[in-house]
């Protein structure tokens, strides 16, 4: 990197030499910007070498750009309207006087925040990789939704360890009693079994989960037993054979993005990849 950034500085000194104008022509610009950033770089690949090209430019006039923004902003119209030169051909130039800690405090800063939303980006799209969407059938019920893959979610019924897999209550709310509506995250989920009536179609599908929450005892969470479980993520299709759905009475994501938490174990084997020769729901593999 040092070297090219010596190159980089030749490059300027040439500046003072107008006999060399055609150093300042479009091609050898360019010529010289692949030049360092193969000496800073190297070249591994075509692919590699564009990209490294892409973002070196990207990042150039991103920080100039927000230095010329930067600097025009302060200025008042009369300031402005004082740095503009009209040729006698009828052109326009712009007088551009940027002090050396004006333009270092604003190419720092304006590169910071294009680095922090870069990597907000790039977090975001990390993120996408780890959500599927889930169908979980009981009976003749499907509900699906958006879910995410927690590996730090190790939660599991003690006496079978059966995994659970964590949904939004509101989704099942048309199936579950009315006297269980907005009262699941309020009301101990042992309670809310004890005010059961023989109506509930799905009693004998009911599990009371132990979980250990944030500064909080041991707690119960309501939890059914699926006929099946459907994950899709990434062109791949996981049928898990031992699953629980634990019901949430909150909301699992503040911006909506999924409903559901998947254990890790749900997206291991047994596993189905689609083709042509399947069809669109997969068997059940036990």
């Amino acid at each position: 990197m040092v070297i090219a950034a010596v190159i980089g500085a030749l490059y300027v000194v040439m500046m003072f030499v107008p006999e060399l104008t055609f150093l300042y022509t479009f091609l050898i610009k360019f010529g010289l910007s692949l030049l360092m950033i193969w000496t800073a770089f190297g070249f591994h690949s075509l692919q590699s070498f564009m990209k490294t090209i892409g973002s070196f430019y990207v990042i150039n006039f991103v920080a100039a750009g927000g230095i010329l923004g930067v600097h025009y902003l302060l200025q008042s119209s009369g300031e402005l309207f004082n740095g503009i030169l009209f040729t006698t051909t009828g052109g326009v130039s712009f007088e551009l006087q940027v002090g050396f800690w004006f333009m270092f405090i604003v190419f720092f800063s304006v590169l910071f925040i294009f680095r922090a939303v870069h990597k907000n980006k790039r977090k975001a799209d990390q993120m996408t990789a780890f959500f599927g969407e889930v169908s979980v059938r009981i009976g003749e019920v499907e509900v699906s939704c958006t879910g995410l893959v927690d590996t730090g979610n190790q939660l599991t019924d003690p006496l079978t360890r059966t995994p659970v897999m964590v949904m939004e209550a509101a989704l099942w709310d048309s199936y579950l009693p009315e006297n269980w509506k907005g009262r699941i995250s309020q009301v101990p989920a042992d309670q809310l079994v004890m005010e059961l009536s023989d109506g509930f179609e799905w009693q004998d599908r009911l599990r009371l989960v132990p979980f250990r929450g944030i500064n909080k005892g041991t707690s119960f969470m309501l939890a059914l037993k699926p006929d099946s479980v459907m994950i899709k993520m990434n062109g791949t299709c996981y049928t898990p054979a031992r699953t629980l759905i634990g019901l949430d009475g909150g909301t699992l994501s503040s911006e909506g993005k999924y409903r559901a938490i998947i254990h890790p174990e749900y997206v291991q084997d047994p596993i189905i990849k689609p083709s042509a020769s399947q069809s669109e729901k997969p068997l059940n593999v036990v």
